[in-house]
């Protein structure tokens, strides 16, 4: 597959103005807003474990380059991990919240 400079040039921008645009939306969220900040985190990372399903079963099915199975393989687990660990993390600060005003009230 050839990548033409332009495309790349592109995704390279892209890529790079996400990192700032999350980077300033996250520093700006209010401590309150947090935990569904994370709930919305986990829904996208829903997103990404069908997204790299989808993209498992198409790598398999095509007898192409092993490595894309792997590599298909190695991101449905790395999404995975974030999905568990974002419910979680997102479980202990509603626990937290919720002890505070069992215990305060």
């Amino acid at each position: 597959m050839i990548v033409e400079v332009t495309s790349l040039i592109g995704s390279i921008t892209l890529f790079v103005l996400t990192i700032f645009l999350g980077f300033e939306l996250i520093t700006k969220v209010p401590s309150l807003l947090h935990t569904p900040l994370m709930s919305g985190a986990n829904a996208i990372s829903g997103i990404s474990v069908v997204g790299a399903l989808i993209l498992s079963n198409v790598a398999f099915n095509s007898d192409g380059n092993p490595l894309s199975v792997w590599l298909a393989f190695i991101a449905l687990i790395l999404a995975m991990i974030n999905v568990v660990g974002g419910f979680a993390v997102t479980n202990r600060m509603l626990n937290m919240i919720a002890g505070r005003r069992k215990g305060g009230a």
